[in-house]
C-alpha cells in the first residue's frame, strides 16, 4: 500500500513537470504571479493590524486627526489589495488558457498523426473528451490549482505569523479547534476526489455514446430502437449525476462544518479575552484574523481537488501524447519530386491484431500507368491492400515498393498526396461544394475545380445545384445522394493530379444515371495513371491490365478478364454467380411488367 502511495506521488509529479513544461516559454508570468502571492500575503494581515492600532491608541485617545489618516490609509490598502488580487488572477487564468490552447494544438496534431487502428478501437467521444473537457481541466492547475494554493498557503503562513506576534496564548486558544478543521479538509479532499474522478469517467462515457448514436442515427431510427438506446443514455447519464451528487454532499457537510469551526474559534477568543481582559483591538484584529486566515482554508481543499482532478486529466492527456502507435516518418524521406507509379508488394503479410492474419504472403506488382481491379468476397482483405499502400496501418511482415523504393523511405504527407483514394462511402465536411472539392487548400482555385469538373463531366450537375459551387452540403454531404457524393470525390482526385487512383467500390450501391456518370469520370481519372480498382460489379473491370482474385487474404488467381474466365476458377465462379443474379433480376422485371 505504502509503495503504490509512493507510485502516485511520482507519477504526479511527473504529470506535473509536463504540464509546466509547456508553461515554460510564459515562465515571467509564472514568476509575476509567484510575487503577486507575495505581495498579497504580506498584506492580508496588515489591515487588522491598522485597525488593532486605530482602535487601541487614535481611538482610545479620540485623535481625529490620525483616524482620518489611517482610514484614508486602509482605504488605500484594500484598493490596493483588490487590484493585485484581480491581476492575480487574471494572469493565473490567462497562463492556464494560453497552456490549454498550446496543449490542444499538440494533442490534435498527434491524433491526426495516429495509425488508424486506434480509432478502430478508441471511441471518437472518447478522444473528443481528452482534446476538449480533459485539456480545460489542466487550465484549473494554473487558475485554480498550484499557483493559487501556494498564494494561500503564504497568506495562511503570513496570518499565523502576526497571530503568534501579537499574542502567543490568544492565537493558541483561537486556533485550538482548528484540528477538527484538518481532519474535516482530508475527508472532504478524499470523498471530493473518488466522486471527481466518476464524474470525469462518467462525462467521457456520456461523449463517447452520444457521439456514436448521432452519427449512427438512420440505424437506430430504421430498426425501431430508440427507446432501447434511450434507456442506455438514461442509465448512464444516472451515474453521472450520482457522481454529481456525491461530490455536492460532500460540500455540503464540509462548508457547515467550516463556519461552525471558525464560530468555535470566535467564541475561545471572545471568552479568553473577556476573562483575561485583553484590549478590545486585540479582540476585534484577531476576529479579522481568524476570517482572513478561514477564507483561503475553506477554499483550499477544494483548490486541492480541482488540482488533483487537473493532473487526473493531464495523465490521461499525456498518455495520448505518449502513444507511439504512429506512422513513422522519415525525416530525411524522399518529399519532391516526380512518382511514375510502378507498385509492387513482395512477400507481404498484415494483421490488425497480432493473431489473426488478414492478408497472407501478397506479391503483385503493377507497371505504371496499368490498371490492377481487386475483386473477392467481403472480408477478403481487398481494402486492407490500399490502406497498406496508404500507410495508413503499418504492415506486419514483407515490403511495399513505389518505383522500385520502400514506401517507408517516402515523407508521409508527399506519398499520400500523390495517391489518390475515392471510397464507396464518401466523406463529406459541412460546408460548400467548392470547399468540399478543394479540402479548403488555398492553393487550388476556384476556375481549376470548374476546370476539373468539366473534365470529368460533373459541372453541369454542379450547377443545378442551388447556389452551384457555394451550395452548402450540410454535415457528411447528407443533402446530397450517394452518387453526386462519389462526383465530388472524383473531382477531388483529378484536383490533387495523383501518380496512382485507389477506387475502392466506387461504383457500388449507385444508381444507372450516376454510375454513366461515375463510369465516365473513372475513364477520364486513370486514363495514363496507376490504377487500383476495388469493384462488386465485375462488368465495370473488364477493361483492367490485370485483374487479382482475393479469398481470405490470399491471391488465388491473377490475370486478364479472359484468362480468367478460361481459366473456370473463382473469378469464373463469381462472374458466373453475378451474370446469373443480373439474368434473374431481368426476368423479375419483365415478369412485373
Amino acid at each position: 500500500m505504502e509503495e503504490k502511495k509512493q507510485r502516485k506521488k511520482l507519477m504526479d509529479l511527473s504529470v506535473l513537470k509536463n504540464v509546466f513544461a509547456y508553461a515554460l516559454p510564459y515562465k515571467n508570468k509564472i514568476y509575476l504571479s509567484i510575487f503577486l502571492s507575495v505581495i498579497l500575503a504580506v498584506l492580508s494581515p496588515l489591515r487588522p493590524y491598522l485597525i488593532q492600532y486605530t482602535v487601541n491608541v487614535f481611538i482610545k485617545d479620540k485623535n481625529m486627526h490620525w483616524l482620518i489618516l489611517i482610514t484614508i490609509i486602509q482605504i488605500g490598502m484594500l484598493l490596493l489589495e483588490t487590484a493585485l488580487r484581480f491581476y492575480f488572477g487574471f494572469i493565473t487564468s490567462w497562463l492556464g488558457q494560453t497552456v490549454v490552447k498550446d496543449l490542444r494544438v499538440t494533442v490534435y496534431k498527434k491524433v491526426l498523426s495516429l495509425n488508424l487502428r486506434q480509432f478502430d478501437k478508441t471511441p471518437i467521444g472518447t478522444l473528443t473528451t481528452r482534446t476538449i473537457n480533459d485539456i480545460e481541466s489542466i487550465n484549473d492547475i494554473f487558475a485554480n490549482g498550484l499557483i493559487p494554493i501556494i498564494s494561500d498557503l503564504l497568506s495562511i503562513i503570513s496570518i499565523l505569523l502576526f497571530m503568534f506576534f501579537q499574542d502567543w496564548r490568544l492565537s493558541l486558544i483561537s486556533l485550538a479547534p482548528f484540528p477538527i478543521l484538518i481532519i474535516a479538509t482530508y475527508f472532504f479532499k478524499e470523498s471530493v476526489n473518488k466522486s471527481f474522478i466518476k464524474v470525469r469517467n462518467a462525462v467521457a462515457a456520456l461523449n463517447a455514446f452520444v457521439q456514436e448514436h448521432i452519427t449512427g442515427m438512420s440505424v437506430v431510427q430504421a430498426f425501431a430502437v430508440e427507446e432501447k438506446e434511450f434507456n442506455k443514455f438514461n442509465e448512464i447519464n444516472k451515474q453521472h449525476r450520482n457522481a454529481n451528487i456525491k461530490a455536492i454532499f460532500a460540500y455540503s457537510v464540509f462548508f457547515p462544518v467550516v463556519e461552525i469551526v471558525l464560530a468555535f474559534s470566535i467564541g475561545l477568543l471572545v471568552w479568553w479575552g473577556g476573562n483575561y481582559s485583553a484590549n478590545a483591538g486585540v479582540i476585534i484584529a484577531f476576529i479579522m484574523y481568524l476570517n482572513l486566515l478561514f477564507r483561503p482554508l475553506r477554499q483550499i481543499a477544494d483548490k486541492f481537488n480541482v488540482l488533483q482532478m487537473g493532473m487526473v486529466a493531464s495523465e490521461r492527456v499525456f498518455k495520448v501524447l505518449e502513444n507511439e502507435d504512429v506512422t513513422p516518418n522519415t525525416h530525411n524521406g524522399i518529399h519532391s519530386g516526380i512518382i511514375k507509379g510502378e507498385v509492387e508488394f513482395k512477400h507481404v503479410w498484415f494483421a490488425y491484431n497480432k493473431e489473426d492474419y488478414v492478408l497472407k504472403n501478397i506479391n503483385f506488382r503493377i507497371n505504371p500507368g496499368e490498371t490492377l481491379a481487386i475483386v473477392g468476397h467481403t472480408g477478403s482483405g481487398k481494402t486492407s491492400i490500399i490502406s497498406l499502400l496508404n500507410r495508413l496501418y503499418p504492415i506486419s511482415q514483407g515490403e511495399i515498393k513505389i518505383d522500385h523504393r520502400d514506401i517507408k523511405d517516402y515523407d508521409v504527407d508527399f506519398l499520400r498526396s500523390r495517391i489518390a483514394v475515392v471510397l464507396q462511402d464518401v466523406f463529406l465536411f459541412s460546408g460548400s461544394v467548392l470547399d468540399n472539392i478543394t479540402l479548403r487548400n488555398p492553393a487550388i482555385k476556384r476556375e481549376q475545380a470548374i476546370e476539373a469538373a468539366k473534365m470529368i463531366g460533373v459541372h453541369n450537375f454542379l450547377m443545378k445545384l442551388p447556389g452551384g459551387y457555394d451550395y452548402n452540403v450540410m454535415e457528411r454531404g447528407a443533402t446530397l445522394s450517394l452518387g453526386q457524393r462519389q462526383l465530388l470525390s472524383f473531382i477531388r482526385a483529378l484536383l490533387y493530379n495523383p501518380s496512382i487512383l485507389i477506387l475502392d467500390e466506387a461504383t457500388s450501391s449507385i444508381d444507372s444515371e450516376s454510375e454513366m456518370l461515375i463510369q465516365h469520370a473513372i475513364d477520364k481519372l486513370i486514363s495514363g495513371r496507376t490504377s487500383i480498382v476495388i469493384a462488386h460489379r465485375l462488368s465495370t473491370i473488364r477493361k483492367a491490365n490485370k485483374i487479382m482474385v482475393l479469398d481470405k487474404g490470399e491471391i488465388k488467381e491473377m490475370g486478364t478478364h479472359q484468362e480468367l474466365i478460361n481459366l473456370q476458377g473463382h473469378y469464373y465462379d463469381l462472374h458466373k454467380m453475378q451474370f446469373e443474379m443480373q439474368e434473374s433480376e431481368v426476368s423479375s422485371e419483365g415478369d412485373a411488367g
